[in-house]
């Protein structure tokens, strides 16, 4: 499928924004690799003689859906700590930065496979990223990034004096409808 040009608009009520973490060290039989959504996020996609991409996502709004692995399952409980945690100071300090959003700069490949390279921010830091994806004959795009946490500050989760700790990569993927404004 090749889109038209004009200008899109997607997010949260057209597809989903999830957020992928796994564990290492030593310890990482007993945490979980989790799964966290996005609830609020949306962009806006400009077809012209070039490509322009903005995306936002509602630090506030990140939910976890599921945790895998671990020696127990994940209660309800433990999701709204994590959660609480990752909107925290010590991670994402939702307080001082409510969004993390991204601006593209430059598209390379087709409908069938592109890259997508522009600046993410996260928790004030901007820093590079390409984004990889694909339109399906469905009108859907879908993609994914992979976001090495230290390159913006942030200093990966740990547990049980080290133990415990969460990988320095998470993959940050989507699929959403694009919809013509």
């Amino acid at each position: 499928m090749e889109l038209s040009a004009g200008t899109y608009r997607f997010g949260a009520d057209q597809g989903v924004m999830r957020i992928r973490t796994s564990r290492t060290g030593l310890g990482r039989r007993a945490g979980h690799d989790l799964l966290i959504e996005a609830e609020r996020w949306s962009g806006s996609a400009r077809i012209g003689d070039g490509y322009e991409v903005e995306a936002e996502i509602d630090v506030t709004s990140l939910a976890v859906r599921e945790g895998t692995g671990g020696i127990k399952p994940l209660t309800d409980h433990d999701r709204k700590e994590i959660a609480t945690t990752i909107r925290g100071a010590k991670l994402l300090d939702a307080a001082r930065h409510p969004a993390i959003t991204f601006r593209s700069s430059g598209v390379r490949g087709d409908a069938d496979g592109f890259d997508l390279d522009g600046e993410l921010t996260i928790a004030g830091t901007p820093r590079p990223v390409t984004v990889h994806g694909v339109l399906g004959a469905d009108g859907h795009v879908r993609g994914s990034a992979t976001v090495t946490q230290t390159k913006w500050g942030i200093k990966p989760y740990t547990a049980f004096l080290g133990a415990l700790k969460l990988a320095d990569d998470v993959t940050i993927d989507f699929d959403t409808a694009l919809l013509p404004t």
